[in-house]
């Protein structure tokens, strides 16, 4: 089965645009006792906070995880727990890797007598983004019913029941006192959505035009019905707001997820073309490849990069100083350069030996399945093993015993 270079592109966008949303929106201020504390540009320029539904790309992550849970099970010739086994284990090895090196850099920077509260903001940030792995485990475990489901009934009608959740928890959010605290189940009903449109996406059930414009339209009308309502419109949560789109997420998030699925779809020739290029279809190839160490990654790159220079006794314009002006986000925009040269460095350096083999699934090799325009499907000449990181991408190789080439997609 051929990959869907279309739904790589957008898994590649997703991934960049948390990383990047992230990056633009924390700043970490240096205190004068040496400390930092959190704080974001959203809240003294709200101006900015159309942006996020750029940058806020959480939605397309689950469509394309999804898409490629359910490709790869179509594609599976052996027991559903084999096969199960085998997805998570490639998406907890990195996050059992991320903790492990995060404690031992914790017991060090305790030991040299770094402030508690700048400790207290590197551990919260790095561990933020584990939140996903509850909806997601989920989601990929009940890939198979979901299925089941999707083909029977449509996928509007099993997507229904989780879009009344999440409303309903907004209207009891509304009613309740502020403050209240609610079961999170929104997490899971709602991104849910995008994972059930990836489900019927790779069953061919969201083919055409007419369907990618029908998404499109229906989420951008709800986006501006949920706006005059009220929502807030940064699509991430600004500190100090009463109400959050994202934590725990909102109808507006799923109206923005419904939204980014239908335009990447509308999009599809355009990327396909576009990824028929060497140079795109390169970078689009090794964000697949670490989509999940890049993710985890990310923030604890920017607290590492942030504490480090911060130990020189020099206050740096975008990276120790309060993003409360223009001039702030442009000096973060400087410093972007240097992240996310580190944050290559160590999604490499943490890669397994056999994927840095020449022709062994290095960037050569996979660039070679974007670059060639004569042929919709992928070269499979690739040898050695898969990269055991790859979670959410559509490929998912069986060991060479299985008689099956390691370049083979789902």
């Amino acid at each position: 089965m051929s990959r869907d270079r279309a739904v790589d592109a957008l898994r590649a966008y997703a991934i960049g645009g948390v990383v990047l949303g992230h990056w633009l929106v924390t700043g970490l201020v240096l205190t004068g006792d040496g400390g930092l504390h959190q704080a974001s540009p959203l809240t003294a320029l709200p101006g900015l906070s159309p942006v996020t539904w750029v940058l806020q790309t959480l939605g397309l992550f689950f469509f394309t995880a999804g898409f490629g849970s359910t490709r790869s099970l179509a594609s599976h010739r052996g027991r559903a727990g084999g096969w199960l086994a085998r997805r998570l284990r490639r998406l907890l090895l990195p996050t059992v890797a991320l903790l492990g090196v995060g404690a031992a850099v914790l017991l060090a920077a305790t030991v040299t007598g770094t402030p508690d509260d700048m400790l207290s903001v590197a551990l919260r940030l790095a561990v933020s983004p584990l939140w996903f792995l509850v909806p997601l485990v989920f989601l990929v475990a009940v890939t198979s019913p979901l299925r089941a489901a999707v083909r029977r009934w449509g996928v509007a009608r099993i997507a229904a029941p989780a879009v009344a959740v999440v409303a309903a928890v907004d209207l009891t959010a509304r009613l309740l006192p502020a403050g209240t605290d609610l079961p999170p189940v929104t997490v899971l009903a709602a991104w849910a959505v995008p994972y059930l449109l990836g489900v019927a996406h790779a069953d061919g059930r969201l083919g055409g035009r007419r369907v990618a414009g029908a998404l499109a339209a229906g989420g951008a009308a709800a986006l501006g019905a949920l706006l005059a309502l009220g929502y807030p419109v940064s699509a991430v949560g600004v500190p100090g707001a009463g109400v959050s789109n994202l934590n725990p997420p909102s109808l507006l998030a799923v109206a923005l997820a419904v939204t980014q699925v239908g335009l990447g779809l509308l999009a599809r020739p355009t990327l396909e073309r576009l990824l028929t290029r060497p140079l795109p279809g390169r970078a689009v190839s090794e964000v697949n490849q670490h989509a999940v160490r890049i993710y985890l990654w990310h923030q604890p790159v920017l607290v590492a990069v942030t504490a480090l220079t911060a130990r020189g006794g020099l206050t740096l314009p975008g990276l120790h100083t309060a993003p409360d002006s223009t001039g702030w986000v442009l000096a973060r925009f400087g410093w972007l350069p240097l992240l996310a040269a580190v944050l290559v460095t160590v999604v490499r350096t943490g890669r397994p030996r056999a994927s840095r083999r020449p022709g062994g699934g290095g960037v050569a090799g996979r660039s070679a399945e974007y670059a060639s325009a004569a042929s919709p499907v992928y070269d499979h000449r690739r040898s050695g093993p898969p990269d055991l990181q790859e979670v959410i991408a559509v490929r998912d190789s069986d060991p060479p015993s299985r008689g099956r080439a390691d370049g083979q997609s789902r």
